[in-house]
């Protein structure tokens, strides 16, 4: 049976070592937290609560466990800091997932990110719909970045003394060269609609587009494929 004073003093201490190592390591491990971060905290308090419930581990073992972790996280976001080409190996770099307003597929693609996750991220940032958007830059923590077309930042119609509108939300009708079919009967459209709307934007294929969304009362956006060198995709 474990020594309820040795469980006291090994959690006591573990406490100390973990609050002292969130010290020294900076706000940033909590603030601006990267995969890497993340899955060595995790590892971390595994280690120590593992630890904690082993009867053979004393204080020792754990301050060297803890210590040593942590001076290899530390370590780490020295070179981090230091070298550029370490920083972009060991936390990544931001990536363009919007170009000039243009969705970048296989940028996308390599940051497994689709199209209803980029909605959520957007709407967190208050845009409710892709083409309100000229660049959006997705970061090493996993946030969003956005900025908007000029004509959709401020000043706003409050500003300028004009009546308010009503809104309306954006509806996707093609994602990745598919049809929404349940989005099109929500919103009484047609297949054949859809078809002569790009027919008219000078669209034939339905694999050509990769993303295309509705707002009543307005033109049909339309999004191709495109590469990360920003040209359309070759089909």
């Amino acid at each position: 049976m474990l020594d309820y004073f040795q469980m006291f003093t090994d959690t006591v201490f573990g406490f100390i070592a973990l609050f002292t190592l969130t010290k020294v390591l900076g706000k940033t491990q909590i603030s601006q937290i990267t995969a890497f971060d993340f899955i060595s905290s995790l590892l971390l308090g595994e280690l120590v609560g593992n630890g904690l419930f082993d009867p053979e581990v004393g204080i020792l073992q754990i301050g060297f466990v803890v210590f040593l972790w942590g001076g290899l996280m530390y370590i780490t976001e020295i070179v981090s800091q230091k070298y550029k080409s370490a920083r972009s190996f060991i936390e990544g770099s931001p990536s363009i997932i919007i170009y000039n307003g243009k969705l970048i597929r296989d940028v996308m693609e390599k940051n497994k990110l689709d199209i209803n996750q980029l909605q959520h991220l957007l709407r967190a940032k208050e845009v409710f719909s892709i083409q309100e958007v000229e660049f959006a830059i997705l970061e090493t923590n996993g946030t969003l970045s956005v900025l908007k077309k000029s004509s959709y930042q401020s000043p706003n119609r409050k500003d300028l003394n004009l009546a308010p509108q009503d809104v309306a939300l954006s509806t996707t009708l093609i994602n990745d060269g598919e049809i929404i079919h349940d989005n099109l009967m929500e919103q009484n459209l047609s297949e054949e609609w859809l078809l002569q709307e790009l027919h008219a934007q000078h669209f034939e294929r339905i694999e050509d587009i990769f993303y295309a969304e509705y707002i009543k009362g307005e033109k049909l956006f339309i999004q191709p494929v495109y590469n990360r060198n920003h040209t359309k995709w070759e089909s």
